[in-house]
């Protein structure tokens, strides 16, 4: 890990709204203030040594602080030391934060894609893929990032199905034994909606589709 800033506590807001609530089914961002599903959302904890870590599983002990799943959102509250103020202590945040979740994000993916290909919830392909969609079994479409949309457009052929873009195409194909893999069906339970869940997050979080959200990118 490199080097850490200290983050002082400063301009501390006197206003328990602000503060990591934790009941009910929503959360609120300390951020944005905003309340929302912890499902487009990033819990953050203070460690022992009072660092920021990021708890992607919503399940290490202590009290949270939620950011929607971001980067601009996690770029401002770095900027505005908003876990300082949500801490109200003195906290250690990584430089590399950002680069720390989105490899978590990926990590995640690629586990539950791995879940879905041992059960049997699968299959690698543009055959395999369409003959699964046409069989209208088929919840979830994951294409490599690298692949192209002409190719995306010609699997869907007009079908209406969420589409993914987590991973380049040797990253899917590592997953499924393969050199490369740019399309792959996913079929409708509980891992599907994990898999969407955790791609959204790493959407939200990539820098590469921060920058493509600014205007001109």
């Amino acid at each position: 890990m490199g080097a850490e800033m200290s983050v002082p506590v400063d301009d501390v807001e006197d206003d328990d709204a602000d503060m990591m609530e934790e009941r009910g089914p929503l959360r609120r961002c300390i951020v944005t203030r905003e309340r929302q599903s912890p499902a487009v959302m990033i819990r953050f904890v203070l460690g022992p040594d009072r660092t920021i870590v990021p708890d992607l599983s919503a399940k290490l002990p202590g009290r949270g602080m939620w950011l929607s799943a971001r980067r601009d959102v996690l770029d401002t509250a770095l900027a505005r030391k908003a876990f300082a103020r949500a801490a109200r202590a003195e906290v250690l945040v990584p430089v590399e934060l950002p680069s720390i979740i989105e490899a978590a994000l990926k990590r995640r993916v690629i586990e539950v894609l791995g879940m879905t290909r041992r059960a049997g919830q699968a299959v690698s392909g543009f055959t395999k893929a369409r003959e699964w969609l046409v069989a209208d079994r088929a919840a979830v479409v994951v294409q490599a990032s690298d692949g192209s949309a002409d190719e995306r457009a010609r699997l869907l052929n007009g079908r209406v199905v969420p589409v993914v873009t987590p991973l380049p195409a040797a990253a899917l194909g590592q997953i499924f034994g393969r050199d490369h893999a740019v399309h792959i069906a996913v079929s409708a339970g509980r891992l599907a909606t994990m898999l969407l869940t955790e791609s959204e997050r790493l959407a939200g979080m990539s820098r590469t589709r921060a920058d493509a959200d600014q205007p001109g990118g």
